[in-house]
């Protein structure tokens, strides 16, 4: 090392020096380490600590406590008041990892879970209301739609030129009429939904009422799925001339729905069948049809059973409980 710096005071380049003695440059330029028992120089305008605990505790006094570093910093110089630079303060709250929201926050209690089982048509019912666009911009239609979870039968569906409870009870009168009271109705925390007029019919009829968590679109799925169905179709029209045009429509589509829409979530079956129990006839028909086609090609088969996607649907949960997903995995 010697060597080198002598060769860089003879104005040697340090390139052809280092290559000449063998010494990495990195190194011949490295700072000395500080020996172990020298201090560290302590910055001379480094809080004391009694400094950073008058600035902790003003942050955190009654006056101040909700406000944030920036406005308490202004506050006091506004009072004449200088306790460090507002960098300070952050670093202040950082080293007491109190760097977080400083205004009180609205907490709400946490909402229950709905969960609800239908082992059978009729048992459990979901309904909700959808927009349909009307002739101009800014006009809608209300779509009132009511489904059986089980067999995902739509039990009544209704057109509107406006949104009430009145309309939604009107509706699920004439539908408990035909199809049967059910033991819960489930929709999620709209106005009508959650009105007066269809608690008091529901608590009239001891029908139990179950709600979605707001802000819970997975929690009425049974209702979000047909009105997908409904306005993903290829026939479904961008704009209705009139509340007539649009019940026109909405009654062929429930007529196609029930009765002709094999569904993927009930065994290929329509909502129709399996409302009706006719679905566990359609199925040994299938289940014989893939049967002969087995004996006749038993080569291109490599089960003796029917495709699950086939099978008869089981009981319908709105959120089923871990502990049963958990068993039917197992």
């Amino acid at each position: 090392m010697a060597t080198y710096r002598s060769m860089l005071d003879l104005k040697i380049p340090s390139r052809r020096a280092a290559s000449l003695t063998g010494v990495s440059r990195t190194t011949a330029n490295r700072k000395p380490a500080l020996p172990r028992d020298q201090t560290p120089v302590v910055p001379r305008n480094k809080l004391t600590a009694a400094e950073r605990a008058e600035i902790l505790a003003a942050l955190n006094s009654p006056e101040f406590v909700d406000l944030a570093p920036m406005q308490v910093h202004t506050k006091l110089l506004d009072q004449g008041i200088y306790l460090g630079s507002l960098s300070t303060f952050y670093r202040v709250l950082e080293a007491n990892k109190q760097v977080k929201e400083r205004r009180r926050l609205a907490t709400h209690p946490p909402r229950t879970v709905p969960e609800l089982v239908a082992t059978a048509p009729g048992q459990v019912f979901t309904w909700d209301i959808t927009k349909l666009a009307g002739p101009v911009k800014g006009k809608y239609f209300d779509c009132y739609m009511m489904v059986d979870i089980h067999s995902r039968f739509i039990v009544g569906a209704h057109v509107h030129t406006t949104e009430s409870g009145m309309l939604a009870v009107e509706m699920m009168k004439g539908i408990f009429g035909i199809h049967g009271i059910p033991r819960v109705v489930h929709a999620d925390r709209g106005t009508s939904m959650t009105s007066k007029t269809v608690a008091a019919l529901l608590s009239d009829l001891e029908v139990t009422r179950s709600h979605s968590r707001p802000r819970v679109s997975n929690d009425n799925p049974y209702s979000e799925a047909p009105f997908k169905t409904l306005k993903y179709g290829p026939e479904f029209p961008e704009r209705f001339p009139s509340v007539h045009d649009a019940g026109a429509f909405i009654s062929g589509f429930v007529d196609w729905y029930n009765h002709h829409h094999q569904h993927s979530g009930i065994g290929f079956h329509t909502p129709a069948n399996v409302n009706y129990g006719h679905a566990s006839g359609v199925a040994k028909e299938r289940s014989a049809t893939l049967a002969a086609a087995r004996a006749k090609h038993p080569e291109r088969f490599t089960t003796t059973t029917d495709p699950k996607i086939l099978a008869l649907p089981g009981p319908a949960w709105i959120n089923q409980p871990k502990e049963i997903t958990e068993q039917l995995a197992a």
